[in-house]
């Protein structure tokens, strides 16, 4: 018997060739993206906030990239740090296989180094999907690159030891914020001060 989600699942439209192409490398290679539905969420976000400056904070594969950049408008831009090169080469074939590589800009530094100097303001969206014992340094830093209403989004929040920044997160004064049981947890504030 299908559960509900399973019918769900169906009901959507199927992904981008290059994102079907994108899972199944993730899953050879064992290295972690977000589910399909916290994909679908970035997408359906960025399309209705018309998000066209987006920094997104551990790349991966690029798998999350490239639903939030197939979404942009067409003078869209998204900042994307992966300190590790191998897997920003693997993202950076797939963001050009889809046609979206001159609107992606790759970094290759550790993210916190990166983000107490990063240059852009007036953000949409942050999205952090990376090393979970950074979580709480990676939100701090990122409020302030907000434009007011704007999105920070985080992966992962439903593992195992993330209480303490759940509750962080949860009660910031910056932010009005939720969490979503999307993949491991998704959470999502938009700031108000």
């Amino acid at each position: 018997m299908k559960s509900i989600l399973d019918s769900l699942e169906e009901m959507h439209r199927e992904p981008n060739p290059v994102l079907l192409e994108l899972e199944q490398r993730a899953v050879d290679d064992d290295v972690p993206i977000v589910s399909r539905q916290t994909g679908r969420l970035l997408s359906t976000l960025v399309t209705a906030m018309q998000a066209n400056r987006i920094l997104e904070v551990g790349t991966g594969y690029g798998y999350a990239t490239l639903w939030m950049a197939l979404a942009q408008p067409p003078i869209g831009k998204i900042w994307t740090i992966e300190p590790d090169t191998r897997r920003s080469a693997v993202a950076l074939e797939y963001f050009r296989r889809a046609g979206e590589d001159d609107y992606i800009e790759s970094l290759n530094t550790p993210a916190l180094l990166l983000l107490e100097n990063f240059p852009q303001r007036n953000l949409d969206i942050v999205f952090i999907d990376a090393n979970a014992s950074d979580y709480e340094a990676y939100v701090h830093l990122a409020i302030p690159m907000l434009k007011l209403s704007g999105l920070v989004i985080v992966g992962n929040c439903l593992l195992d030891g993330m209480q303490d920044f759940i509750r962080y997160f949860l009660t910031h004064p910056a932010l009005d914020a939720t969490i979503l049981p999307l993949g491991d947890g998704t959470c999502i504030g938009a700031r108000k001060q």
